[in-house]
Parts: structure tokens; C-alpha cells; sequence
């Protein structure tokens, strides 16, 4: 007889994920194989995904759905299981990030987290060491569904100029990453700025930082040191972070400027008109 492992439902999301859908995929009466015959994976994929050995993706979620005709509950489920995966530190950013009706952000090294592409995700968490890299991409990458909402928050990212030269994941992986950030040149709900080198100092020599709005919460502001993030509602802190924003935003290349400026890199630096 086959040793079929006990999962506790209620340990994770994960754990209640994996659950579900054994108890799905019995209830139709069909085996690993047959389920995975039917949504184009192994069934070796569905046994890890039951036993929490793996991370679902959507795209997996969604054709489960399909298969056993859940009216959506693996699609549902799956943000969940993906926001678990994130660090436990950054978990309530998220969070607050998921409910913010605006977002504004400087970025001192990196892309924003919510601009970036699938690869640039992946070599940037890389350097972390992660025990499970692909699940902190996919939960990257969860996280920039926000965007996609009929009515997604209004952000407004000011990036050092550096974060276009340094190539993160090689020549390829930036091409990709600088036109990401072009096609939301004309985003109705996101606004691009590039702080240039010429600028000399600025209102934020001491690193990046983002501030979040909401509509029936009080002002945030948060910034990341070597391991952790910090969340703050102060009001002399949002007020002096908002202060801050405002002179980076005064002086930074202005929204059109910044298209030009990035697509010279683009061609100048990694050889692709965008």
C-alpha cells in the first residue's frame, strides 16, 4: 500500500492548499497521473504541490479550476499560499501595499519591485540565497497584480539613474527590464521619474524609501536596512518623507524626459532601440 502523508490544513496555506486538492482530485476519482493528464503536468508536479513539497503557480491554480470545476477556489486560494512565501518581515508591507491608494517610491539601486520583470526578479532575490528562489519570484510577481486591477493604486516611482547602468542579470535581462519600464511610459495609473547624475546631491543621500496613502488609514512610511523593513505612521516621518518625495520629484528629469533618458541608455548601454 502506497504511504500517503498526513497534511495538517491548518499549519499554512500551503498546507491547506495541498489538502484541497487531494480532496478535489479524490473526490473526481483521479489519481496524480490522471489529474496531471488533464491540466498538461506531471503527476509527479501534483503529488509535490499536495505534499507542500512545491509551490503552485496560477497559471496551475487556474487549470486545476478548470479541470475539477471549483468555481475558482484554487485561484483564490493560490494569492495566499504566494503571499505566505514572501519573508516574514516584508509580510505586513504587503499587505499594506495590496490596500494603498497611492504609492510613491525612490529607488536608490533597484527597480521597483512592482516594475520588474519576471528574470530581473529572479536575479535580484538570487543574491539572498533563498532556500526556494522560485517561490519568492512568484510571489514577486503576485504582488504586481495590483497593478492590474480595474482601478489599481496611483504610484509614482523616482529611480536613481544607476538603477538603469547596473546590469542586473546581464545584458538580456535589462533589455527586457528598461522596456518594461517605457510600456509604462503611457500607464494611466503610473508615473516614471529618473533622478540623473547630474542632479549631484539630494533630498535622499541616505537610500531609498516608499510612502503609501490610503482611504481610511493613516499615511506610511517605509524603508529596508540589511535584513528587515520598518513601517512607520508618525506623523513628523510621513510628513518629513513626503517632503523629501517633493523635492526628489522637483528634481528629477521630468515624466518625458525620463522616457528619453532610459531609452538612451537602453540603446547606448545594452544595444536595443526600445
Amino acid at each position: 500500500m502506497a504511504n500517503i502523508q498526513t497534511l495538517d490544513p491548518d499549519a499554512s496555506p500551503l498546507a491547506y492548499y495541498g489538502s484541497e486538492l487531494r480532496r478535489q482530485r479524490e473526490a473526481h476519482g483521479l489519481t496524480q497521473p490522471q489529474l496531471g493528464t488533464i491540466i498538461f503536468c506531471t503527476g509527479s508536479l501534483i503529488g509535490q504541490i499536495e505534499t507542500t513539497k512545491k509551490i503552485p503557480t496560477r497559471d496551475f491554480s487556474e487549470r486545476v479550476d478548470a479541470a475539477l470545476v471549483t468555481d475558482g477556489t484554487f485561484s483564490r486560494l493560490v494569492g495566499l499560499v504566494l503571499r505566505s512565501q514572501l519573508p516574514t518581515w516584508f509580510q505586513p508591507y504587503a499587505d499594506m501595499e495590496a490596500k494603498a491608494a497611492y504609492i510613491s517610491t525612490y529607488q536608490a539601486q533597484l527597480v521597483y519591485g512592482l516594475l520588474q520583470t519576471e528574470e530581473y526578479a529572479r536575479a535580484v532575490l538570487a543574491t539572498g540565497m533563498p532556500k526556494d528562489l522560485e517561490a519568492l519570484v512568484a510571489a514577486r510577481m503576485e504582488r504586481q497584480r495590483i497593478l492590474e486591477r480595474e482601478k489599481p493604486p496611483l504610484a509614482w516611482a523616482v529611480l536613481d539613474e544607476a538603477v538603469l547602468y547596473r546590469p542586473i542579470g546581464g545584458h538580456e535581462v535589462m533589455r527586457a527590464q528598461l522596456q518594461r519600464l517605457l510600456d509604462y511610459a503611457t500607464h494611466r495609473w503610473m508615473r516614471i521619474q529618473v533622478l540623473p547624475f547630474e542632479a549631484g546631491e539630494h533630498a535622499s543621500l541616505a537610500g531609498s524609501f516608499t510612502g503609501m496613502r490610503f482611504d481610511d488609514d493613516p499615511d506610511i512610511v517605509y524603508t529596508e536596512d540589511l535584513i528587515s523593513g520598518h513601517m512607520t505612521a508618525n506623523p513628523e516621518t510621513v510628513r518629513e518623507g513626503s517632503l523629501r518625495y517633493a523635492h526628489l520629484q522637483a528634481t528629477a528629469l521630468s515624466v518625458e524626459e525620463s522616457v528619453a533618458r532610459i531609452s538612451r541608455v537602453m540603446e547606448e548601454r545594452y544595444g536595443a532601440r526600445p
